[in-house]
């Protein structure tokens, strides 16, 4: 879903009197009908201002238990542990409302990050299974890194072969496209920028032009780049062109 930059400063001044709970994703869904709610979800999440969320008030309590408890030095490890398992928290009270502070916060802490982790891998394998079915040839990010890349994109459309290296090439609205990323997430401007900055031209300019996929829409101003070869997409395209050529 592409929305327009006043669309978007709309929902996100609303999420400013929201708290990090699941009723939020109600209202959210009540007030804007018409937007999908894993998008809602996802510019919330990228709106909300950390203050005292239920994850991060928990995160404090259960790090003072814990230095109260044990006079030595704990490891984040053990904490983050903790905020995984309650029920490894010695104080039953306490690990109830660690509990609860957790699984009702739908923006920050351990339940949270799973999810996150789950949906990037889901769309992931979306992604592989829609070039699968267009019987495009592809190196994902295991195997480029396997190849001593370091900083890869998702999926690079080359496949070598012995000597020779079959190259397939793939045109989305007549734009060459030699890479593609899969972002589960809502491409607004601060991310957005800062992707470009991290990831998108260090692509560009190993691998040349490529796709970045934002499964949960983008703000659409954000499209600017087509000319310099970084095209976005809310979907994987259906009007996908590929070819092959050798070289080597």
């Amino acid at each position: 879903m592409k929305l327009s930059r006043a669309e978007y400063r709309v929902i996100a001044k609303y999420t400013d009197q929201l708290k990090p709970t699941r009723h939020c994703m109600k209202m959210l869904q009540e007030r804007f009908p018409g937007y999908l709610p894993s998008t809602l979800l996802s510019i919330f999440s990228l709106e909300y201002q950390v203050d005292l969320s239920p994850s991060l008030m928990a995160r404090i309590i259960l790090e003072r238990f814990l230095q109260e408890q044990d006079k030595t030095p704990y490891s984040k490890q053990v904490l983050s542990s903790m905020l995984r398992d309650p029920s490894s928290i010695p104080d039953h009270s306490l690990a109830d409302n660690v509990y609860q502070s957790t699984i009702n916060d739908c923006c920050y802490g351990p339940w949270v990050d799973s999810i996150k982790h789950a949906i990037g891998h889901e769309h992931e394998m979306l992604l592989h299974n829609k070039l699968r079915e267009k019987n495009l040839s592809f190196l994902d990010e295991n195997q480029l890194r396997a190849k001593g890349y370091d900083k890869t994109p998702d999926i690079i459309l080359e496949v070598p072969i012995g000597a020779l290296t079959v190259c397939e090439l793939a045109a989305v609205e007549g734009r060459i496209v030699h890479w593609i990323e899969s972002k589960a997430s809502f491409g607004d401007d601060h991310s957005h920028q800062n992707y470009l900055n991290e990831q998108f031209w260090s692509y560009w300019n190993r691998f040349g032009p490529g796709l970045v996929i934002y499964w949960h829409g983008f703000i659409e101003e954000l499209d600017c780049h087509r000319d310099r070869g970084i095209m976005l997409k809310d979907s994987f395209p259906s009007d996908i062109v590929t070819f092959n050529y050798r070289t080597g």
